[in-house]
């Protein structure tokens, strides 16, 4: 279990969905707060955005990814919000009711978002194995959702063990750091076998396709939070532009997610609606000949045919070798006391 802005996620609540805004306000808080105003009316249930310090994450001169078209650390400078722009915005979308999420990518953007009111942390992938600053941020005490793209199981393990050395409440969420990335490479099942070997702690799913499927998949195999990259406009340049889904696809997930959760239920009876529907739709059993009176009933006299309001048709054999007590006609649908 964990708890998120006071909304508890736990394997048996329903799914907990974070629109990812990421950088792709490019700097701007207007468009932040447009985003996370589109994200609720969707129906998500968080916004999530990114506190980079650039000097205190990267050097600056790093490889190159395709999905960038500038280095990242010049792409940051000029687009990351400032700590003063992130509380203008998590007091944005407090006074919207919406709850605002965000990724800390060094310790102290940890300590400077706990500065401005934040009680809970995501970590991205690239983050899940710096121990050194995961351990940090965990020591501050509040609930982690952690994304483990770009690992092994036997890694996840050590950050499962350090988390609960710490005694934090966290989740782990599958990921597959690709921009976008590989149908193939999706490996969804992996959400199972989280779900088995973290049998204490809520699994997730962070997905990075351009479009609905794997995520709708992966709330069915048991993912209780899902994470989406979002967009106001797919036109728009930038980095997660490839990964990002738009705000009425976002109203699709939302609603495709909760439909798919109500439609989870193992129970199987016949329900209420399909009584009216069973009466006409199944079969009873019928005379395919005229009968006379005394006559042994035989193949020849009956068969089945709709509706199924009379002698179920799996009772067939009951009837076979009864004499009729009446002249029936055909297309008759017999009852017990037209037989001796």
């Amino acid at each position: 279990m964990i708890m998120i802005s006071g909304k508890t996620i736990s394997r048996g609540s329903r799914c907990f969905i974070i629109a990812e805004a990421a950088d792709s306000h490019l700097g701007s808080v207007e468009v932040a707060k447009e985003m996370a105003l589109q994200a609720k009316l969707a129906g998500a249930d968080a916004i999530k955005f990114q506190h980079h310090l650039p000097d205190e994450e990267m050097l600056k001169d790093i490889p190159l990814s395709d999905n960038f078209e500038e280095p990242l650390y010049d792409f940051l400078v000029r687009n990351a919000l400032t700590l003063d722009q992130h509380a203008d915005l998590k007091n944005y979308c407090d006074n919207i009711g919406m709850t605002y999420m965000c990724t800390p990518f060094s310790y102290k953007a940890a300590l400077e978002l706990h500065s401005i009111g934040l009680q809970h942390f995501k970590i991205g992938s690239g983050e899940m194995k710096d121990f050194p600053s995961l351990s940090k941020i965990a020591d501050i005490g509040h609930p982690m959702i952690i994304s483990t793209g770009m690992s092994t199981l036997e890694e996840i393990d050590q950050v499962y063990a350090l988390m609960k050395s710490k005694g934090n409440n966290f989740a782990l969420m599958n990921c597959i750091s690709e921009y976008p990335p590989l149908y193939e490479d999706m490996n969804l099942q992996t959400i199972s076998r989280m779900l088995e070997k973290y049998s204490d702690i809520v699994i997730g799913h962070s997905d990075h396709t351009p479009d609905l499927y794997t995520s709708f998949a992966a709330v069915v195999l048991g993912a209780k939070i899902i994470e989406k990259h979002i967009v106001l406009d797919k036109k728009q340049p930038g980095p997660d532009q490839s990964v990002s889904i738009d705000m009425l696809d976002l109203k699709y997930l939302v609603d495709g997610i909760r439909k798919i959760e109500l439609s989870l239920g193992s129970s199987k009876k016949i329900h209420d609606r399909e009584k009216q529907i069973r009466e006409w739709a199944y079969r009873s059993v019928v005379t395919i000949s005229e009968v006379k009176k005394g006559d042994t009933l035989t193949w020849d006299h009956l068969w089945t045919k709709r509706p199924g309001t009379g002698i179920p048709s799996d009772r067939i054999n009951d009837v076979l070798g009864k004499k009729a007590k009446y002249d029936l006609p055909k297309d008759h649908l017999v009852k017990w006391d037209d037989f001796e």
